[in-house]
């Protein structure tokens, strides 16, 4: 009876969650279904770990390890949980084991990196001088600075709830902790980087 309530619950997420769905493909069998899931997830991965690590061959690196890990357990997969959510816990897993290992390794060219996180929105004015195009980068790099100097579970927090737009149930599933010790992070985070960047406002 219980095999039966757990199939039609891992159902019911599937149906909910394509990702699951194509995930549970991948367990049966079908590569090509993890090709789409790698090629839908794989850009966020990176984003997420770049701003994790501060380091692009690292976050790449990192990359392939956490859909390496994807597909090594696609025999145990069970979609109790959305597919991005059990993503991210093996992406932040895995950068902040790098973090740990290799915090006084950082490579120094954090700067030059910080130019080639994300492609620059464009300003609103169609025409922006060099002048506003300077503020904007400046403005932009300064948030993403303040970001990283974060410490690493408020950092993860941060960008899961704000760049990848994940709920608190699912921030704290990633993090393996309470709602509450959710909220409690971001706060202080979002506090602390009220402070660093009030002269912007």
């Amino acid at each position: 009876m219980s095999e039966r309530v757990k199939s039609d619950m891992g159902a019911a997420v599937a149906a909910l969650d394509y990702d699951a769905e194509l995930m549970l493909r991948v367990k049966d069998g079908d590569g090509a279904s993890f090709g789409v899931l790698l090629e839908k997830h794989r850009s966020s991965v990176v984003h997420f770990l770049f701003r994790m690590v501060q380091n692009h061959p690292i976050a790449e690196e990192l990359a392939q390890e956490v859909f390496l890990r994807v597909y090594r357990s696609r025999s145990s997969y069970e979609p109790t949980a959305k597919f991005t959510t059990w993503l991210f816990r093996i992406a932040t897993h895995l950068a902040l084991n790098a973090l740990r290992d290799g915090k006084n390794e950082r490579s120094q060219e954090r700067l030059d990196d910080d130019s080639s996180d994300l492609p620059v929105r464009q300003i609103s004015d169609s025409h922006p001088s060099i002048e506003q195009f300077m503020v904007y980068q400046a403005r932009l790099d300064e948030v993403r600075r303040a970001v990283a100097t974060l410490p690493d579970k408020q950092r993860a927090a941060v960008l899961m709830h704000k760049y990848e737009e994940m709920e608190y149930s699912q921030i704290a599933r990633v993090l393996n902790c309470s709602e509450s010790a959710v909220k409690s992070l971001l706060f202080r985070a979002y506090e602390t980087l009220r402070a660093r960047l009030a002269h912007m406002a």
